[in-house]
């Protein structure tokens, strides 16, 4: 069993949503299983909304960001732990 810790970067700068839109549920909730691909949430800019995807399988540990946060390019958004 590994302890590896990967880390989910914003690729660019935006608001965050861990929601598709205000009346649905999250993508992920913490401590869920994530797959490599699976979307995890999403960045908008200017109205054009794009997908945060897991880049690993694993279990999503924790998110580092909260809802509506104001990213920077490269920011740490969620860490996924390798299972």
């Amino acid at each position: 069993m590994s302890d590896q810790k990967n880390k989910v970067l914003s690729p660019i700068p935006g608001v965050f949503y861990r929601k598709p839109a205000p009346d649905k549920e999250v993508f992920i909730h913490e401590g869920a299983a994530v797959k490599a691909g699976d979307v995890i949430g999403l960045v908008e800019v200017m109205k054009n909304f794009y997908e945060i995807k897991a880049e690993s399988d694993g279990v999503l540990e924790s998110f580092l960001v909260n809802e509506e946060d104001i990213l920077d390019a490269g920011q740490e958004i969620a860490v996924i732990s390798a299972r």
